[in-house]
């Protein structure tokens, strides 16, 4: 017999034209194709007219397709810049880029995502399109300034708790009208409780008296002195956050509406008020551009929705299946496999902002009669709050990019629809191992009634 011979195949190049850049805070190193005239690997400062240079000279190249690490925000200036060019950009996560051992310097790493670049071994992370990406960075903001108004919020608790003033036992948010009033009044200078006790708005459950006795205190002048502050800085963020919602709500305007909006008037849905929550109709604003109404979900509303859509975008062509979609949210569990067996099964960490959205609508259904928190429900008796909490964000994201693809509306079944249809599909379970083992099941002529998750 004579010897086998093993004939091994080269990888094909898959981007023949592909450069790799390596960006640091001061110096950007890049590589082109081994095969060009002259040096292939050079380095460019970060400003702007050597960015502008760095293009050029990836013309000069006959570059196509540039590939770079997401390293911090360093990134940005020179993405925008080379797609504004005309380059097809991969924006590759850092885990994607393993570095072999030996390799230490910078000329070497943009050499090595040049290699695997054109050798097609480089996936391009997700990244919404140019109108898309700038809501995000909105909303970023926003909510980053509401939480820092949040912070104000406390200080202005402590002030108030260490002159012994008890106004968040007698109210359930020292930030709503009755509460305002009172801390401002306090600020302005009055001392008299019973006088403070008068600026109780009329849907204030507890009594005046009891609140003019709360108000009873030390009035110490440095606790009222670090009062007016928090006061003077949460006034200070409200004002930033109203002005982030007109540009938000500008921004909204200026974006193309989807083809696909509802001929037929929709009725906003009545829910309950928010002061986080943007002035503007924000429903009718995802309506008009994805031509469905995410905000009706069970446990999203109008401020989870928008920040799942400057997440996701509004093309689902980007994920090829809803498993895939479901994996890059990190709502998709992560088998650990082994001659067949799963040895491991847990979802990855992560920081997808998207994901996290998912999760609190999951926690905000577990309490409602809708088919989410009946389900939210029984996966909590099966594996506790936390695995429920992620099989039904799970859940509700196969809903949205079921909703976003085929531009349906979406509607609740509710929590007896729910439970008819898991009965209906414990039964053909029941039918089918029956009769894998030889037996008929047949029900009795009193159904069973339902039970309760």
């Amino acid at each position: 017999m004579g010897k086998r011979s093993i004939r091994l195949e080269q990888i094909e190049v898959i981007h023949p034209h592909a450069a790799g850049l390596d960006i640091g805070a001061e110096e950007i190193f890049a590589c082109v194709p081994p095969d060009r005239v002259g040096e292939t690997v050079q380095s460019f400062g970060t400003f702007t007219p050597d960015l502008i240079r760095l293009a050029d000279w990836l013309s000069a190249h006959r570059v196509d397709t540039v590939a770079m690490e997401s390293t911090g925000i360093y990134w940005i200036p020179i993405f925008e810049v080379l797609e504004a060019r005309g380059f097809q950009v991969y924006l590759v996560n850092g885990r994607a880029i393993k570095h072999v051992p030996g390799r230490k310097s910078d000329v070497q790493d943009c050499q090595w995502i040049q290699k695997l670049h054109a050798l097609g071994l480089l996936n391009a992370s997700f990244r919404p399109a140019a109108e898309m990406s700038a809501l995000r960075t909105y909303l970023r903001h926003r909510a980053q300034l509401v939480e820092h108004r949040a912070a104000h919020i406390l200080h202005m608790q402590k002030a108030l708790l260490q002159m012994n003033i008890q106004l968040v036992q007698v109210l359930s948010d020292i930030t709503g009208e009755t509460g305002m009033a009172i801390v401002r009044a306090i600020v302005a200078g009055e001392r008299d409780g019973v006088k403070l006790a008068q600026h109780r708005d009329c849907r204030c459950q507890s009594a005046e008296a009891t609140i003019a006795k709360a108000l009873t205190g030390t009035w110490k002048a440095e606790h009222l002195f670090a009062l007016k502050q928090a006061l003077e800085l949460y006034d200070f963020y409200s004002g930033q956050v109203t002005a982030c919602d007109v540009q938000i709500e500008h921004h909204y305007a200026q974006m193309q509406a989807s083809q696909n909006v509802p001929t037929e008037k929709r009725t906003p849905a009545r829910r309950k008020k928010s002061k986080n929550r943007p002035p503007f109709d924000v429903e009718s604003e995802i309506v008009r551009l994805t031509g469905v109404d995410l905000a009706a979900v069970d446990g999203l509303g109008p401020a989870l929705a928008q920040t799942i859509l400057s997440e996701i975008g509004t093309v689902m062509s980007k994920w090829a299946t809803v498993k895939q979609f479901a994996s890059w949210l990190g709502l998709a569990p992560h088998n650990d496999i082994s001659g067949g067996k799963v040895l491991r099964s847990r979802t990855l960490p992560t920081n997808n902002r998207a994901g996290q959205a998912f999760r609190q609508a999951a926690v905000a259904v577990s309490r409602s009669s809708s088919a989410f928190g009946a389900y939210y429900r029984r996966k909590r008796a099966q594996g506790g709050p936390q695995f429920a909490q992620v099989a039904t964000a799970h859940k509700i994201a196969r809903t949205v990019y079921h909703l976003l693809k085929y531009q349906v509306q979406y509607a609740d079944i509710g929590t007896e629809g729910f439970e008819r249809k898991q009965r209906e599909r414990d039964v053909a379970t029941l039918q089918k191992r029956a009769a894998k083992l030889g037996f008929t099941l047949t029900a009795n002529e009193v159904a069973p009634t339902q039970g309760t998750t």
